[in-house]
Parts: C-alpha cells; sequence; structure tokens
C-alpha cells in the first residue's frame, strides 16, 4: 500500500508540475489572420492576372497612337533604327534587373550565371540569332508601316500576325486547329480586306510635307506579320526545348537585336548619324515609346504567366477599340461604315480564335 501511495503521489506532483508549465506560457493569440499580410494566393493570382491584362491594353494602344504621332508630327525626324537599338538595349537591362533580383542583389551570382549560360554555352546561346534577327526587321518595319497608315487602320491589319502565327505553329509545332479557329481566320483575313479597301491617304490629318504611301505601308505590315509568326513560333520552339528562363533567352535576343540593330544603322542612316549625330530629333515622346516597347515585351510573359488566351483575346480587342477612339480626337480619324464593319469582324475573329477547343468526351463500349 505504501507502495501505491508513493507512486499516486509522484504522478500527482507530476500533473500539478504539468499544469503550472501550460499556465505559465503565453497564450497563443487566435485572433483573425490580417488579410493584408496573409491574401490568398489565388486572389493574389486573379489581382494580377487582370492588372497585367490592362497594362497589356494601355500598352498596346498607347504605343501605336505615340509612335503614329511621333511620325507624322511636324519637325526633325528621328531615326527609327536608333530607336530599335536603344528599345533592345532597355529590354535588356530590364531583364538583367529581374535576374538580379532573383538572385537577392548579388552581382557577383549574377555574373557567373551570365557567363555559364551564355558564354559557355555558345552554340546555346547562337539559337537566339535568328529569331534576333528577324525581330529587328520587325521591328524597323513597324515604324515604316505606322508612318504610312492611320493608328487604327494599322492596329486593325497588324492582327493578321495571328494568322501567320497559327500557320507557322502547324507546320513547325504540328499544333491541331479547330474548325472554330480555321472560320475566325477567315473572318479575320476578311476584316483586314474590308478596312484596307476603304482606306485613303486622307482618312488622318496630318503635318504638312510628310508623304505617305498606302501600299508600302500596307507591305511593311504584311512581311512584319509573317516575321513576327516565324520569330514567334521559332522562341516558343526554343523555350520548350530548353531549360533557360524566359529573363534569359530575352536577354540573348537583346544581344544579338543590339548586334543587328547597330549594324542595320550605319547601312540604313550611317551617313545621316554621322553627320546629325546618333540621338538626332530624340524628344521625350520618343523616349516614352523605347520605353513602351522594351515594357511590352516583357509584359508578355506576365501574361503568359497568369492569364489566359481568352482575356489576352479580349485585351487585343479592347486595344482596337480604344486606338479607333482616341485617333477619332487626335488625328481626326475618319470612320466609316466599312471600316466599322472591318473592324468589328477583326475583333469577333480575335474572340473566337481565342476561345479554348472543346473536349469530346470518349465514347464508352
Amino acid at each position: 500500500m505504501n507502495e501505491e501511495t508513493t507512486q499516486s503521489t509522484v504522478v500527482n506532483r507530476k500533473e500539478k508540475l504539468v499544469r503550472k508549465i501550460e499556465h505559465s506560457r503565453p497564450e497563443k493569440k487566435t485572433s483573425s489572420p490580417d488579410p493584408k499580410q496573409s491574401l490568398p494566393v489565388s486572389t493574389m493570382a486573379a489581382n494580377m492576372k487582370y492588372i497585367s491584362l490592362l497594362c497589356l491594353v494601355i500598352q498596346n494602344a498607347t504605343l501605336i497612337l505615340t509612335m503614329r504621332y511621333a511620325r507624322t508630327r511636324e519637325g526633325d525626324q528621328f531615326y527609327a533604327t536608333v530607336a530599335v537599338v536603344m528599345s533592345e538595349a532597355l529590354k535588356v537591362f530590364l531583364c538583367l534587373l529581374v535576374i538580379l533580383h532573383e538572385m537577392n542583389g548579388s552581382i557577383f551570382r549574377l555574373c557567373g550565371f551570365l557567363r555559364d549560360s551564355i558564354i559557355r554555352q555558345p552554340m546555346d546561346t547562337l539559337k537566339l540569332s535568328v529569331p534576333s534577327l528577324i525581330y529587328m526587321i520587325q521591328n524597323n518595319l513597324l515604324y515604316v508601316a505606322v508612318s504610312n497608315l492611320p493608328a487604327a487602320t494599322f492596329q486593325v491589319t497588324y492582327q493578321l500576325k495571328i494568322l501567320t502565327t497559327a500557320m507557322f505553329s502547324v507546320t513547325m509545332l504540328g499544333k491541331k486547329l479547330s474548325k472554330l479557329q480555321w472560320f475566325s481566320m477567315l473572318l479575320l483575313f476578311t476584316g483586314v480586306a474590308i478596312v484596307q479597301v476603304q482606306t485613303s491617304s486622307k482618312s488622318e490629318k496630318i503635318a504638312s510635307g510628310l508623304e505617305q504611301n498606302r501600299m508600302v505601308g500596307l507591305g511593311a505590315v504584311i512581311i512584319s506579320c509573317a516575321s513576327s509568326g516565324f520569330a514567334g513560333v521559332y522562341f516558343e520552339k526554343i523555350l520548350k526545348e530548353s531549360k533557360g528562363s524566359i529573363w534569359l533567352r530575352n536577354i540573348q535576343l537583346g544581344m544579338f537585336g543590339i548586334l543587328t540593330g547597330v549594324c542595320g544603322i550605319f547601312i540604313k542612316d550611317g551617313s545621316k548619324v554621322s553627320e546629325n549625330g546618333f540621338f538626332f530629333g530624340f524628344h521625350s515622346l520618343v523616349w516614352v515609346i523605347i520605353f513602351n516597347q522594351a515594357f511590352g515585351g516583357l509584359l508578355v510573359a506576365v501574361v503568359i504567366k497568369y492569364a489566359d488566351n481568352i482575356l489576352k483575346g479580349f485585351s487585343t480587342s479592347i486595344s482596337i477599340v480604344v486606338s479607333t477612339i482616341a485617333a477619332i480626337f487626335l488625328f481626326s480619324f475618319d470612320v466609316t461604315g466599312m471600316f466599322m464593319m472591318g473592324a468589328s469582324l477583326v475583333i469577333l475573329a480575335v474572340y473566337l480564335y481565342s476561345l479554348p477547343k472543346k473536349v469530346e468526351a470518349p465514347v464508352l463500349p
């Protein structure tokens, strides 16, 4: 009995000691979490999706409008070849900042990463020289097109890049398009044709003394769309077949873009640049265009990450509407019934092409 009493006494003392320890510990607060500190991941992703798409709408619309205004205003004209090179240089700089942020601000790690990814893998880096050259040609052609076509007409016609991208995706990547997507491309081609038929050289007011050639502008857009489709699909193929991030690939593209762009400056505007200077005709609006172009290339990467093709198609359609409305007030653009019909077909085609494919249910035996 004495042993049992002793054991029970020890157990009671242990229980009392445990209770004292538990009471001495500070109680955990079970208050509701601060919504500012712990937002659900799904909510943050949804916010980023719509913010990125809003930025894409603004970027697409303002880029075309500012380019058109800068190329048709009175005064000294800047060299488009120089603007393209500066845009590539700024894009490389922004991508370097992104990678530097991913490496916690360590410049030493950044240099080591660039050495291992670019210098020590020359064949992998050289793969980007092909799309880089094509992108450089495309960006220069965009200035030619926007200098010879009204802003709204250019915005609508430039959607032909959907058609060229689809064609190259089928031939180079083996993608299959639905019947609805083929129908949307027919609508797209029809809409662009209607817009081009009704467009005249007097549909917008421009500075006196500036000459415009609608056929030159149309030819520049068509070649630009073809080059955009091929380069975009080629770039997508490289991204899928390699492990490099999109930021690294943009740096590699920008490196070759700067080299080929400088060659383009000396070939096309070499004598003028040596006489007037590298930044001849540059003003604040030109720098806005350069930043807009560089920012747009990176914005597409964000949209691809957070949004889908449907919302991206909506943003493109809204950009066309915004550009047309702005062109009416900025350039006194003459909107005709034919233009409205063609633009509506293009907007509908963009939306239909972006719709997801229907997955057929398996047939049960």
